[in-house]
């Protein structure tokens, strides 16, 4: 599954454990202008479609959670043992162990709804639905941070809500019940950003990764045998493909919060929706239809404007605090 929609809360969500290899190659290929943010983020969106299509051909003989399974072991695999080399058993230690496997759980869950949805909708369709985190993380904020939610931020979210009706056409010849799969996984995306939210000020981000990872494999691995189908040597490798193209993926959209800001890159997140219609089409024969394009761009428009309320109400945050320190 795709990270792009939270893109405003993606720097929480995964961090890369490796930070000398990272900042070695920040500095002699990046370099710290904005737009080589762009770039990075563009071609991290490249990277999460490619991981998307891989997994819409493996839906086609293997079950949802046999792909999430292999997945998570690439993305183990290459992470946890990263994590600990850099920080030792340090990292397995938490203050919030019960949040820690909640965010987990969540994870896992809206990538497995995600690929349930891959399975019968078309990844361009897929994709868009699944921008409409933003929405779910506004409504959650409420309860869950105590957060106040202006006018203008319900109204966004609302428009969202529009464009995700446009794209499945309830009541209509056209709807598929599929439709309410990716739905379902931003909800529960939204839920494991909330968490992130709240763990951030005591758990580092190698912990929350950690944590994360394993508790989603130990799920995967615990449900897999209900749902087991023996792959062949080719389907296993393009499932070991799904999770490198994703791991990459989250590596390049982190990489690109260090060289600009959440609101710059914002725009470009959406770019993820034009790659999975061309590829869509080159690899499976599916034209989306007007109402994809357009719900997209309602979905790409209040997700602009809630990241814009996120950048203002940041912005006087920290002027506020300005000026206590000042008194």
């Amino acid at each position: 599954m795709s990270s792009v929609p939270a893109a405003a809360h993606a720097p929480a969500f995964f961090s890369f454990p490796f930070s000398d290899l990272r900042e070695r190659l920040s500095r002699s290929l990046i370099g710290e202008s904005p737009m080589k943010g762009v770039l990075l983020i563009v071609i991290a969106t490249v990277f999460f479609t490619c991981s998307d299509m891989s997994a819409k051909y493996l839906t086609q003989d293997l079950p949802a959670i046999e792909i999430a399974w292999i997945r998570y072991v690439v993305f183990c695999a290459i992470v946890i043992p990263l994590a600990l080399m850099k920080g030792g058993r340090q990292v397995l230690s938490t203050r919030r162990p019960g949040q820690q496997i909640m965010r987990g759980l969540c994870m896992v869950l809206s990538t497995i709804l995600f690929l349930f949805g891959l399975g019968h909708l078309s990844v361009a369709d897929a994709t868009a639905i699944n921008f409409v985190s933003p929405v779910f993380i506004t409504a959650l904020a409420i309860p869950l941070l105590g957060e106040t939610v202006g006018l203008r931020r319900w109204v966004a979210a609302a428009i969202g809500l529009v464009g995700v009706l446009i794209i499945v056409q309830p009541g209509s010849s056209a709807f598929q019940l599929a439709a309410l799969f990716p739905v379902a996984a931003a909800a529960t995306w939204a839920l494991a950003a909330i968490a992130t939210r709240i763990m951030s000020a005591t758990e580092s981000p190698q912990t929350t990764l950690v944590y994360s990872a394993g508790t989603g494999l130990v799920v995967l691995t615990a449900a897999v045998f209900f749902e087991w189908t023996t792959p062949t040597w080719g389907q296993l490798g393009v499932g070991v493909l799904v999770g490198l193209f994703s791991t990459i993926a989250h590596w390049l959209f982190i990489l690109s919060y260090r060289h600009a800001t959440a609101s710059m890159l914002a725009p470009f997140s959406y770019i993820q929706i034009i790659w999975a219609s061309g590829l869509g089409f080159l690899i499976f024969g599916a034209i989306p239809s007007v109402g994809t394009y357009i719900g997209a761009a309602v979905i790409a428009a209040s997700g602009l404007y809630t990241a814009h309320r996120e950048r203002v109400r940041g912005r006087l945050e920290a002027e506020a605090r300005a000026e206590a320190a000042a008194r």
